[in-house]
Parts: C-alpha cells; sequence; structure tokens
C-alpha cells in the first residue's frame, strides 16, 4: 500500500500563508515560519485597527463640529446639548460634513441650538 502523505494540502495551507505575506520585507515574504507570525500579527493589528478606525473618525468629525461652533460663539457641549434639547437627532459625521460642504444650514443648526438653549 502506498504511503499517504498531506503534499498537496500541506502546499496549499502554506501557500495561503505565502500569498498573505505577499510585499512583506526580506524573509518575511519568503519563509514560512516568519511569514506565518507576521501575517499573524498583521491580522491582530488590523482586527484591532478596524475598531480604532471608528474612535478616530469620531474624534475627528468632534474636532471639526467644535471648531465650525465656536465660530458661531459656542461650544461643543453646548451645542449637541441644545440640539438634543430640540430633538435634532444627526450624528456627528453628518453634523461634520454640514459644517463643512453647507455652512448656511449648519448655521441654521447653531441657532436653534442657541434658542433652545436660552429658551430651558
Amino acid at each position: 500500500m502506498a504511503r499517504a502523505i498531506n503534499g498537496t494540502v500541506s502546499r496549499k495551507r502554506r501557500k495561503k500563508i505565502l500569498d498573505l505575506a505577499k510585499g512583506f520585507r526580506s524573509i518575511r515574504s519568503r519563509a514560512f515560519r516568519k511569514a506565518r507570525e507576521s501575517v499573524e500579527k498583521g491580522l491582530c493589528y488590523a482586527y484591532r485597527d478596524r475598531r480604532v478606525k471608528k474612535r478616530s473618525f469620531r474624534r475627528l468629525w468632534i474636532a471639526r463640529i467644535n471648531a465650525a461652533v465656536r465660530a458661531e460663539g459656542l461650544t461643543y457641549s453646548q451645542f449637541i446639548h441644545g440640539l438634543k434639547i430640540a430633538n435634532i437627532e444627526l450624528d456627528r459625521k453628518v453634523l461634520s460634513h454640514l459644517a463643512i460642504n453647507n455652512v448656511d444650514s449648519f448655521k441654521v443648526l447653531t441657532q436653534t441650538a442657541r434658542s433652545q438653549l436660552s429658551s430651558s
């Protein structure tokens, strides 16, 4: 009886890792063990940073909104509080986009927030 070896399966498994390591420098793209270590670490970073990206964008949007609102004479927290009182439920991404691209409508929002703050 012929000896059964997993040649094709092993090659496929190694090739999958080496394909993922394409573009890595030096031995990390050629040697299976180093490639596997690098790919595993890279996948960990990718998983982590998919979550960090959401935080980073939220910080960016808040900074943009804050800058636009301060030009109107409010602070970020006052603006958000005024919008909550007025039952305006726009997320920070949309507010940031309005602050940059549609200044007139953003001014209307800041006036609404200011009027809600003064009335309460």
